[in-house]
């Protein structure tokens, strides 16, 4: 699915999305991810399984109001103690699979919201 949105004062948009990629501004990307307004961050978690709280702590540099969390190519919640940094500094988490964060941040940072993308992608299946 391609993605389109325009917004001239952001410099990182989230332009499309497929099994095993996302692409921002039509780079594509084939490894996990932090995305946020003004920076992104390659490298991430590749799989849930292997998230630490540590993770969630970095999230917090972005300066979240809202981060999303693609799980991969299936909807699955982390263990809830290891989001304890965000729910602390009152940010909201919202858990999704990959494909459905993709189009929930292009649509929120379209609004303006100071929304990060934390996205693991899997290879395709």
């Amino acid at each position: 699915m391609k993605l389109v949105h325009h917004r001239a004062d952001t410099p990182l948009t989230l332009t499309g999305h497929g099994p095993g990629f996302v692409l921002i501004d039509q780079v594509k990307y084939t490894e996990s991810l932090v995305l946020g307004p003004e920076r992104l961050q390659p490298g991430w978690v590749p799989h849930l399984e292997l998230l630490e709280e540590r993770h969630f702590t970095e999230l917090l540099d972005h300066d979240p109001e809202l981060v999303l969390l693609g799980s991969g190519n299936r909807f699955r919640f982390p263990d809830w103690q290891l989001t304890r940094p965000l729910l602390e500094r009152g940010i909201g988490l919202e858990v999704m699979d990959t494909a459905a964060a993709c189009r929930t941040y292009a649509i929120l940072s379209g609004e303006g919201r100071r929304v990060v993308a934390a996205l693991i992608i899997e290879p395709a299946s």
